[in-house]
């Protein structure tokens, strides 16, 4: 599987979660500020689960956009080390852009994404579409299934399980697919907390998932 390298600008775009990032195709850097004193505990914990795939790296002393350089610099040598890596950058920042288009150019496989979610390795490829007597309507899954899906990857998460309703929501519109509806995506996490699987507790969500197999 191709590694995914994930650039974040965490002075442009403060993730709070990389539960989406759990697979060991991505490594993960995310580049600090001097003021980015405070980190949420969240994120702290999951980039430990990173292990060796994740990596602070922390501009000391600040200045005009001093951290954009650094994050083409990491961009480069990454894509020296490992060619045939896709690379993302997380910024709302379209100063990348040029950068970008001129990799491409090259033939690296590099993209701009305002958020972790958008990331195009993470989007339900678009379909292709058929001529009009020979288009099906695909059928859909049902509540049960989908909760399946999301109940065993929630499982295969352990420690990095979404620690907010928010994030939760995200898990489940990421696993299910692009084009769940936002109704079935809350169907889906009320039927988790039905079962019992999940309790929230303001902003926080605790597990109590199955045994796998059970």
């Amino acid at each position: 599987m191709k590694n995914n390298y994930v650039l974040i600008d965490y002075e442009n775009v403060q993730v709070q979660s990389l539960a989406l990032l759990n697979g060991e195709q991505f490594h993960v850097r995310i580049f600090l500020g001097p003021n980015n004193t405070k980190l949420p505990v969240e994120l702290v914990m999951a980039m430990q689960q990173l292990g060796n795939r994740g990596e602070y790296i922390v501009l000391e002393t600040p200045g005009n956009n001093a951290l954009d350089f650094h994050i083409a610099y990491y961009l480069g040598a990454l894509a020296a080390a490992d060619p045939t890596g896709f690379f993302h950058i997380i910024s709302k920042d379209t100063g990348f852009d040029p950068l970008i288009q001129h990799l491409r150019r090259r033939k690296f496989s590099v993209a701009r994404s305002v958020a972790i979610e958008e990331l195009p390795c993470l989007k339900t490829p678009a379909s292709v579409t058929a001529p009009p007597q020979e288009k099906k309507a695909q059928p859909k899954s049902s509540t049960e299934e989908l909760l399946k899906l999301v109940v065993e990857d929630l499982i295969r998460r352990k420690n990095s399980q979404p620690g907010s309703p928010k994030t939760l929501r995200s898990t489940i519109h990421a696993r299910c697919g692009k084009n769940l509806s936002e109704a079935e995506v809350n169907t889906v996490y009320n039927a988790l907390i039905k079962r019992g699987y999940i309790k929230v507790y303001g902003e926080k969500v605790s597990y109590a998932l199955p045994t796998p197999n059970a």
